[in-house]
Parts: structure tokens; sequence; C-alpha cells
């Protein structure tokens, strides 16, 4: 197949991204490729985790529940192995991403332009940090402190038996949303790009944003107050925080 001649002209942008006109067939296979790679890497480290190093991450997630005298206990002969078989396969996707990104990467990589190669690298990185950061906020401050107020409020009205698949899809269910929550600084400033909101429809509507993270907060944490406040506090500052990112992004424009 005799290939497409390469635009030479600096000027031109295109010249700037690598060019390879391709048939769609061509583009579909590469995608095919990338994600069965994907999930090659997901289902190899699935297979590690789960023969090796499951009982250590079971161990480690249900320390916070051993610690306070609590034991699980499992109501059906396949429970305990579904929660191991859950945990090993969030652990296994968790330790493949840079593998997933990566391949994603390689695969949108040639249709961009420099400039926009380097914002998305950008982006991503945000996104992940921001990420990372909220499952990891929720874990070490409002979960353990739910668990503590959970186990102090009961520990005189009944004693705790705790069922270890429901523990593991509490637990997820739990951090899950502190990740995506913390991604509002992103959503903000992709919003502001795209022409949806500005710095003063933001500042007009916060005190209705407010009411909704209170409300948000409410269906995401376990009903207590100090769980629901713990979650609402950082989405404030978040907001605050996609504000700030909305001005400057405004004044770099």
């Amino acid at each position: 197949m005799q290939e497409n001649p390469v635009i030479k002209n600096e000027n031109d942008p295109v010249a700037k991204m690598e060019v390879y006109q391709q048939p769609i067939g061509e583009h579909i296979k590469a995608l095919r490729k990338s994600l069965l790679y994907c999930l090659g890497t997901v289902v190899s480290v699935f297979l590690i985790i789960i023969t090796f190093y499951s009982d250590i991450f079971m161990q480690f997630l249900s320390e916070p529940i051993k610690a306070r005298g609590i034991q699980f206990i499992y109501l059906g002969l396949a429970e305990a192995m579904t929660a191991q078989l859950k945990v090993s396969f969030i652990a296994a996707f968790v330790i493949a991403c840079p593998v997933i990104f990566w391949q994603l990467w390689s695969f949108v990589k040639p249709a961009l332009y420099e400039d926009e190669r380097k914002a998305v690298a950008l982006f991503t990185i945000i996104s992940i940090a921001l990420f990372i950061t909220g499952v990891c906020f929720g874990y070490l401050v409002v979960f353990l402190s739910a668990i503590t107020f959970f186990v102090y409020m009961g520990e005189n009205l009944a004693t705790p038996m705790l069922s270890i698949s429901e523990y593991v899809g509490f637990l997820f269910g739990f951090i899950l949303p502190f990740g995506l929550v913390f991604e509002i600084p992103v959503v903000t400033f992709v919003l502001c790009k795209m022409g949806i909101v500005d710095i003063e429809f933001l500042v007009r509507i916060r005190k209705y944003v407010v009411l909704f993270i209170f409300t948000v907060a409410a269906f995401l944490t376990p009903p207590d107050a100090i769980s629901q406040i713990l979650m609402a506090l950082p989405m404030l500052a978040l907001y605050e925080a996609g504000i700030l990112v909305v001005r400057f992004a405004c004044k770099a424009k």
C-alpha cells in the first residue's frame, strides 16, 4: 500500500501531528488490539492476586473492623469467596490502570496536535491525582470515622455480627463517590472551556449548590451528621476551587 504524502509545510498545523490516513477498519483493529491487551493485563493481574495475595488485601480492608474487636461472618456458602473475588478484581483493575491508560493514550495520540497531547496528558494526570486523593480521604477520614461512630452507637444495644460481603460492598460504595466528587474542579474547568458556564454563573448559583451538596452528601453517606459534614465540606471547598480554576482559565484565555 502506498503511503499518503506527508505535509511538509511547518506553518500548517496538520504538520505538527502524526497523520495516518487509514481505513476505518484499521482503526477498529487497533482499538480491538488495545482493548484485548488491557483485558489480558487485568485478567493476568487478577489471577495472580486471587492466587497469592487475596488474603493480604482482605486483611487490610477488614483491619478497621477487627481492630475494634469485631469478627466477620458469612451467611452463604459462597459469600466469603465472592467477597474475595470482588476485592481481587478491583485491586487488579487499579494495578492495571497504568497499562490501560497507556494503551488508550497510544490509540488516541496520533490524532492529536502537539499542544493537545500536552493538555490531555496534564488533564489526565490531574484527574487521576484528584480521584486518588478523594478515595484516600474517603477511606482514611470519613469511613474510619463512620465506623467508630456506628460501633459506639450500637455497642450497648446488640452484639455486632457483620457480613463480609455486605461490608466489602459498603466500603467500596462509600469511598468511590469521594473519588468522583473530587473531580469537581476538573468538571468545572471543562464546562468553562466548552462555554457552558462562566464565573458569574458559578457565583450566582452558589447558594443552590450548597443545598445540592448537602443533599448529595446525605444520600452518599451513612445516616449520621458527622459523615455528611465530612463529605459536604470537601465538596464545598472543591466547588470554590473550581471557581478559582475558571477565573484563572478565563484570565489565561
